[in-house]
């Protein structure tokens, strides 16, 4: 008598297959479930109810059933590629890294899977192989709008602007309602009254008035455009539209973050002797309000030959929350700050450096620029005390103002505030008064360093930063713009230019648009004429 249950899969299968299709993962990971009693070992089964566990965003259960999937048929590269993501998902990204070696080498065709394998490369800061990897994507679809994206994306944390230009050109031409497309083309160089998009830009926002991402994506790369072209009441305008269209449907709320903060201040209500840490003495951490220097600090010192740039690595936070139970859709409330008390340092401690690996291990010191890692500064001490931490301090009328000209992710679980120019500057009230603390109750441990002196006065802004860092002198330092290395922050088309000043009392174009603001920081006590 013949076994009924392979073809019975294989209808199953099937119908799993079309419900995640159809958007219907629950579906679909119902369905893979009914094979895997049938047959425990089905490898197409174990994939098909991962893909649909990281849709519902059921995270372990992605892990199982994906690894299951991997180990079953290493030889498919899909398999491999979906773990990989998971794990990146996971924050595993030494893991995701491995795994993401394993399925290069079994050489895919498929472009949409080469585009998700860049993107997991691209996460793990492996960016030369992401850029292979989107390049080849892009070859093999040359249809696809979201490989030429993902391509030029690649290209411009290389340097390569002008190629990324083209990149972004045809994806447009192929999807012109790729609405990030036309913002990342806007800030790829200085428009001028001969060569800007304007007027395209404008009867776009005209015809996608009931389009929130289209408005937020036109609007802030008219922003850009403008103010490139000197018009900065227009260009001030356009930003307020921009962001303003999203501000409700992220329903961003001060008191959240004020409550973190106050948990902050009571949990570390004194200074202290330093409890037993991890020894590393590797990272080096670069904190501060978002657009305020970070990324030119971490050129700086990742231009020394003893120094890797990790970019910014939320594993940290992850591991912190890891630790203390912590079950938050963001990585840090007042519960994970009281329970984070209780915790062993020196675990936590080695943890994060574990998970860090093995791009860290690549030389003596590495850079975690992750800027809210400032939230994070009393952890930190208690668990790396041997760790440097540097905390950058901008004029906080050019910090808020740049905060709110920067189209920041909407996913985004840091950038809340940037969407209300007044929510920026009542954040930044927070961040001052949290790095008030820290440098109180942690004395000698922070090094504060201001922008405006790290552009007038480099070669001795830079003797101090690598001085707190125990690095000796090396003339690369002052020479970042060299540096080769990718560049993945909102900062990557700038920092590849020498040292200048033009960024400092941006401010002052904007004066009459920023009163109220400053008279809200003003009333707090900053004084913003500094």
């Amino acid at each position: 008598m013949t076994n009924p249950a392979p073809h019975r899969s294989h209808d199953l299968l099937a119908q799993a297959g079309t419900a995640l299709n159809q958007g219907e993962p629950r579906e679909a990971g119902e369905l893979a479930v009914r094979v895997l009693r049938l047959e425990p070992n089905h490898p197409e089964a174990h994939y098909l109810a991962g893909l649909a566990a990281m849709a519902l965003h059921q995270l372990p259960q992605a892990l199982e059933h994906l690894h299951q999937a991997a180990s079953l048929q290493p030889q498919i590269p899909n398999y491999a590629i979906q773990f990989a993501r998971a794990l990146v998902r996971a924050h595993r990204t030494g893991e995701a890294l491995q795994v993401a070696n394993i399925a290069f080498n079994l050489s895919p065709l498929d472009p949409l899977m080469l585009d998700a394998l860049g993107t997991v490369y691209a996460q793990c800061h492996a960016h030369e192989r992401a850029a292979s990897v989107f390049r080849r994507a892009a070859a093999l679809a040359p249809t696809n709008p979201s490989c030429h994206f993902n391509f030029a994306t690649s290209l411009i944390f290389s340097g390569d602007l002008e190629r990324a230009e083209g990149e972004l050109e045809t994806c447009l031409a192929l999807a012109p309602e790729h609405w990030s497309a036309y913002g990342v083309r806007s800030r790829l160089r200085r428009q001028t009254q001969a060569n800007n998009h304007i007027e395209e830009l404008l009867a776009l926002a005209q015809r996608t008035s009931n389009d929130l991402a289209a408005q937020l994506q036109l609007n802030m790369a008219l922003a850009k455009e403008y103010e490139d072209l000197h018009d900065y009441g227009k260009a001030f305008d356009h930003l307020v539209l921009g962001k303003s269209t999203n501000r409700s449907a992220r329903n961003y709320s001060i008191q959240r973050d004020e409550a973190i903060v106050e948990a902050l201040i009571r949990a570390f209500p004194e200074p202290q002797q330093p409890p037993s840490g991890s020894l590393s003495q590797e990272p080096i951490f670069v904190i501060g309000m978002p657009r305020s220097g970070t990324t030119l600090v971490e050129r700086i010192l990742s231009s020394h030959p003893e120094v890797y740039a990790a970019g910014e690595l939320q594993n940290f936070g992850v591991m912190l929350e890891r630790l203390s139970g912590g079950r938050s859709p963001v990585m840090l409330d007042p519960g994970v700050v009281e329970r984070a008390q209780r915790i062993h340092w020196q675990q936590l401690g080695d943890l994060y450096i574990s998970s860090t690996r093995p791009a860290t291990s690549l030389k003596p010191r590495f850079i975690d620029k992750l800027p809210h890692n400032f939230l994070y500064a009393g952890f930190i001490a208690n668990a790396l005390p041997n760790a440097q931490i540097i905390c950058l301090r901008r004029n906080p009328l050019d910090s808020c103002l740049s905060n709110f000209r920067e189209p920041f992710a909407e996913s985004s679980p840091f950038h809340g505030y940037s969407f209300d120019l007044l929510d920026t500057g009542r954040y930044y009230i927070l961040f001052d008064r949290l790095m008030a603390h820290w440098k109180r109750v942690l004395p000698g441990r922070i090094l504060e360093i201001d922008y405006e002196m790290l552009v007038t006065a480099p070669q001795s802004a830079i003797r101090k930063l690598l001085e707190h860092c125990d690095l000796p002198w090396n003339d690369a330092c002052l020479h970042f713009e060299r540096n080769q290395a990718p560049a993945t922050t909102a900062s990557s088309v700038q920092v590849r230019a020498p040292i200048h000043q033009s960024a400092v009392r941006r401010w002052k174009k904007y004066e009459a648009q920023l009163a109220e603001l400053k008279n809200l920081l003003t009333t707090a006590g900053i004084d913003c004429d500094q």
